[in-house]
């Protein structure tokens, strides 16, 4: 199970201008790689969550330049790059009493695209839709 899990960096930071060019900054001086990107504002606060290539590290680097940084696990889950394709993932997570806390997707290629979900039980998820034959991507995926 624990390859099928991702670790997404979260970063509390100020709403102000500047602080998304300083976060990148730090992760390009570091060489980590963002695979996925998300901000949720708050007024004066914003939450950047993101997906990316050395986790670790840059939680450390975000850490050491000032930043509020947490890491959470996340599920990498592909689904068809349709109308219905999020649909379809809703509805076998919805049928199964798994609540999705967010999510945040992108597209990969003209036929897939990738959600990245928080859920409130993690171990049951992945099973649940490896059972549904849903597909899912592992850490070593996002490298």
């Amino acid at each position: 199970m624990e390859n099928k899990l991702i670790k997404q960096i979260s970063i509390f930071a100020e709403n102000k201008p500047g602080r998304l060019e300083e976060i990148t900054g730090q992760l390009k001086s570091a060489d980590i790689n963002i695979r996925a990107f998300t901000i949720a504002e708050a007024g004066d606060f914003g939450v950047l969550r993101m997906v990316v290539d050395k986790p670790d590290r840059a939680h450390d680097v975000l850490h050491d330049a000032g930043f509020t940084v947490s890491e959470t696990e996340v599920l990498g889950v592909e689904m068809s790059d349709s109308p219905g394709g999020l649909h379809e993932i809703a509805s076998v997570l919805g049928a199964n009493n798994i609540n999705v806390d967010y999510a945040y997707a992108f597209a990969t290629t003209t036929e897939k695209a990738l959600l990245i979900i928080r859920v409130d039980d993690i171990s049951n998820a992945i099973h649940i839709l490896n059972r549904a034959g849903v597909g899912l991507i592992g850490i070593e995926d996002v490298k």
